[in-house]
């Protein structure tokens, strides 16, 4: 009985922490944040909350997403540095609902991913605490995260993000920085990626 009761407290963990699906098709987390997707207004409430402002563009039935959301997302220590440090704007590539970027154009969603070259799904873009006003957003962004990778890779991605190492000056480029995290996990026994 004992065995059971752990066994369905493990599932219902596990379910508990997956992403739900909303009406427009897309995977939702607790730390996706519901606005008005005027970015300018959404990257003072983030940086008001001392946080760093993300863009997820993604569509309904995009398979690489929902790896994103059913392995690596779910992760605790993922999924808590996201929500910890990250104001997340969910952005539908197909979507209809209007976005104001840091330049003041209003666009439609997918109107606004042909705008800003968005072409596949998911894609994050990290924008800095401090935007110019004429400014786009992937213009202004300090990095672009295209596609599906697994959970060293996006922790990575957002922990090189967060500590701001794209600028210091004679750092880490991201690839450097990827390469000598994977080595440190080898190194403690764990997973490289």
């Amino acid at each position: 009985m004992r065995i059971v009761l752990t066994f369905a407290a493990l599932i219902w963990a596990a379910v508990a922490q997956a992403a739900t699906v909303g009406d427009d098709g897309l995977h939702k987390t607790a730390w996706m944040r519901d606005t008005f997707k005027d970015l300018r207004e959404d990257l003072a409430e983030a940086n008001a909350e001392g946080k760093r402002l993300v863009l997820f563009f993604e569509q309904r039935g995009c398979i690489y997403c929902e790896k994103m959301h059913k392995e690596v997302f779910p992760r605790p220590e993922i999924s808590s540095y996201i929500e910890e440090n990250f104001f997340v704007v969910q952005l539908n590539l197909h979507g209809d609902i209007e976005v104001t970027d840091f330049d003041g154009e209003s666009l439609s969603e997918k109107d606004m991913a042909r705008k800003w070259g968005i072409l596949f799904t998911p894609t994050i873009m990290f924008l800095p605490q401090e935007v110019p006003e004429d400014a786009s957003a992937p213009r202004a962004a300090v990095a672009v995260m295209p596609g599906a990778f697994g959970p060293g890779t996006t922790l990575d991605m957002f922990t090189w993000v967060k500590e701001e190492r794209y600028a210091i000056e004679g750092g880490e480029d991201f690839q450097r920085y990827h390469a000598r995290r994977i080595m440190e996990r080898r190194d403690a026994g764990k997973s490289g990626d």
